[in-house]
């Protein structure tokens, strides 16, 4: 979270932008294209590449070597892994004769795990974990985990980042944290 402070970039990242938030660093090698808007108290490490008309919000880790390409929106709280990659574009060719970009929403609190790929598109849903080296290819509801290439579902996880273990009636509570969920085939919802 962002205490105000003024963002810091180190001397051989190249930053085209000065859309930065409040208390964001930016570290050794990265490249910020223009038209990069990045929130507040954000990390951004060593050699990652942000491509213009990118967005992302407030307190988003990126770790090392990640690429962010065009029409990729990131919201709020998110951890990027080292190495993960996002695409813009379903079929590339080049030369560039058919270029068909499509957005891809990556929402609030989802965890991408390291060397992951995340097609173009798509909709990550909120606090979603995707698992070190999981090829994303369809949407991910909130809060699923999804593991595997082609990525599938493989359980739900709590706020706090823990897989949740559901019980025969339909709810589970995280051995971790204590939260409370109900679990249904159509997602699940945090109880109070």
């Amino acid at each position: 979270m962002s205490d105000g402070s003024p963002s810091f970039i180190h001397p051989t990242a190249l930053v085209e932008t000065d859309r930065i938030g409040a208390g964001t660093r930016i570290w050794a090698f990265a490249h910020i294209m223009r038209d990069v808007t990045i929130g507040a108290g954000c990390n951004i490490g060593d050699h990652v590449f942000i491509e213009s008309n990118v967005r992302l919000g407030d307190n988003i880790t990126v770790k090392n070597g990640v690429s962010i390409w065009e029409h990729v929106d990131i919201a709020d709280n998110v951890f990027v892994g080292p190495n993960a990659v996002f695409t813009n574009d379903r079929f590339p060719r080049n030369p560039h004769t058919s270029y068909d970009p499509r957005a891809t929403w990556i929402e609030e609190g989802v965890t991408i795990g390291a060397n992951a790929t995340i097609l173009c598109g798509l909709r990550v849903g909120r606090l979603a974990f995707i698992g070190a080296g999981a090829v994303v290819t369809r949407d991910v509801p909130p809060h699923a985990l999804v593991v595997g290439n082609p990525a599938r579902q493989r359980g739900w996880v709590c706020a706090c980042a823990r897989r949740l273990q559901p019980a025969p009636d339909g709810r589970a509570c995280c051995a971790y944290c204590g939260r409370r969920y109900t679990i249904a085939p159509t997602g699940v919802r945090s109880e109070p």
